[in-house]
């Protein structure tokens, strides 16, 4: 674990910096910390196991695939969310491999998880991204489609939708963005919400967050593969 030790000390800050702004927002709900692991080494995610982290996000389902099934014999109750956009093509294993999926965004992703939950006789969690600035080149569901969608994945294809997820755009103020969110999870009596990263953490709590992902704060820079 050498060259980690980095990672069990920002998650101490991290988990102060969560409850003081808990205690400022007043009666918070319990904040999820979803530690984002993307690119970082196993070595780095069994740092944060035996500093007390259970729960993880990572962007690719191969990412996941490949660095989380030892983690989870040594430690059993790791949980494991999908955080980064999900092709259909994919579907099967990130039902295999995770315990939540953040990034439900269309119908035919909608469809295609429902088949593969009814095939596996799996069920985890499942979260509505919504594309709250509207940006093009952002997955998400937009804002004004958001109502139908919701209602068609629960009332239709019986997913199981806990709440909704947001990204806001990088040059804006995350708070309007919170708030549109926490209406629209409001409107459908979702209790969950994920919002909030290494930059904005606090902010989203005083909005509502039941969980954050925080990568960045935690691990550092992430490791980039190289060129070529």
């Amino acid at each position: 674990m050498t060259g980690f030790a980095h990672i069990a000390e920002n998650l101490h800050e991290i988990r102060a910096r969560i409850a003081a702004a808990q205690a400022e927002a007043g009666a918070a709900p319990r904040v999820e910390l979803i530690a984002v692991s993307k690119t970082h080494p196993a070595e780095a995610v069994q740092a944060a196991l035996q500093a007390g982290q259970r729960v993880f996000g990572e962007n690719r389902v191969q990412e996941a695939a490949a660095k989380f099934p030892a983690l989870r014999g040594a430690y059993p109750d790791l949980k494991l969310h999908l955080i980064g956009p999900l092709q259909t093509n994919k579907v099967r294993q990130a039902v295999e491999t995770c315990d939540a999926i953040q990034t439900v965004d269309r119908d035919r992703l909608a469809e295609a998880l429902a088949t593969e939950l009814a095939k596996q006789g799996r069920r985890p969690d499942l979260f509505i991204q919504v594309n709250t600035g509207e940006e093009p080149q952002k997955a998400g569901i937009p804002p004004a489609e958001a109502d139908g969608f919701i209602r068609r994945c629960r009332e239709e294809l019986r997913l199981p939708i806990v709440g909704l997820m947001c990204i806001p755009p990088a040059e804006e103020h995350p708070a309007p963005h919170f708030a549109l969110l926490r209406e629209i999870a409001r409107r459908h009596d979702l209790a969950q919400l994920s919002m909030g990263m290494s930059g904005d953490y606090e902010t989203a709590i005083r909005f509502g967050a039941t969980h954050v992902r925080i990568g960045t704060a935690i691990f550092g820079r992430r490791e980039r593969p190289a060129a070529g």
